[in-house]
């Protein structure tokens, strides 16, 4: 072994501790999750894990998506949190994550984490639409019940939708439609829609804003942003349609190239905590953690307690391995 003089050996040490000091204590987050939310997360995280700096990237799912394949051969990262399950089961993604059982995964059902530890899901997200009681009124229009409802000339211009692209709301909309609808009867489906659809926007909580702000008498949404309109006071009633009430999972996962591993375990084992679980409940419908109340928002909205009889049975494998496909013919035949 060779030696050196005891200055080189001494900035060697210093630059080894400074490289290690640069990961030590530090998590790199990439995550979907509402802006909102991950505040109320990570200030929640840093009581309980003082020493961890977690920094966040959040981005829309699809984008998301992109600049994790993007980074694949040199992972910014070290956590995906909170993603599209449809996503994080792209074999492309599961190849950059690591086996990772954090502590309370004990208490999830076997649907909602992977049978190989890479990834699990404590929360979730459904279809709803935003209906904008006032505009309605003021337009004489009927109350929607169901997506068929929405391909009623009367509604011409006065629905919005969150682009599949870019939005993993968006994208469980349509999978949902045609899973439950087969491939022929479902794109036909989604041309009759379009031809009411004003605009496709690119956040799954937009299309509600814009219907609560009166600018479109409904908005195709996910049931949260519903929920915290109707709290909030705004003339919007949440619809959860009859014919197919889509859901997605959130995912996290480790990344099998995490800087700082060990940090990273620590705090993917956060979101499984009796803390995270209370905060989940005040932004999601779905919570797949036993024991969690409804929040009020989502008893004040109307959303019953048990959801099994609301949501389509989606297939989640089934919406990852379609996914390109889908929204390359959505692209070619509706995109604009």
């Amino acid at each position: 072994m060779p030696t050196f003089p005891t200055a080189q050996r001494l900035l060697a040490t210093a630059l080894f501790a400074a490289a290690a000091a640069a990961h030590a204590g530090t998590v790199t987050v990439y995550t979907a999750l509402e802006e909102d939310e991950i505040k109320d997360y990570v200030a929640a995280a840093k009581k309980d894990l003082p020493d961890v700096d977690v920094k966040v990237l959040r981005l829309s799912t699809g984008d998301l998506g992109a600049r994790i394949l993007a980074e694949a051969a040199n992972p910014q990262h070290d956590v995906i949190w909170g993603w599209a399950l449809t996503n994080m089961l792209d074999p492309r993604v599961t190849a950059l994550l690591a086996p990772y059982t954090p502590k309370g995964a004990d208490q999830l059902k076997a649907a909602d984490k992977a049978a190989d530890g890479k990834w699990f899901a404590t929360t979730g997200y459904m279809a709803a639409f935003c209906v904008n009681t006032e505009v309605l009124k003021a337009k004489n229009l009927p109350m929607p019940t169901s997506w068929k409802d929405l391909t009623n000339p009367v509604y011409k211009g006065e629905v919005v939708m969150p682009n599949p692209v870019s939005s993993g709301t968006g994208y469980l909309q349509i999978a949902a439609l045609l899973q439950s609808k087969g491939s022929s009867e479902g794109w036909a489906f989604l041309k009759s829609l379009d031809g009411n659809v004003a605009q496709y926007i690119k956040s799954g909580s937009r299309p509600c804003k814009a219907a609560r702000a009166g600018e479109f008498a409904i908005g195709t949404s996910l049931a949260f942003a519903a929920m915290q309109s109707v709290e909030e006071g705004f003339p919007v009633k949440m619809v959860i349609p009859t014919d197919g009430a889509g859901y997605e999972l959130e995912a996290s996962g480790l990344m099998a190239k995490a800087k700082n591993p060990a940090d990273a375990k620590r705090f993917l084992d956060w979101t499984l905590s009796p803390a995270a679980t209370g905060l989940y409940v005040k932004y999601k419908e779905i919570v797949t953690l036993p024991g969690a109340p409804q929040s009020k928002a989502a008893k004040a909205a109307g959303l019953p307690a048990d959801l099994s009889k609301l949501l389509y049975p989606m297939d989640f494998a089934q919406s990852a391995k379609d996914r390109d496909t889908v929204l390359a013919t959505w692209q070619k035949n509706i995109g604009r």
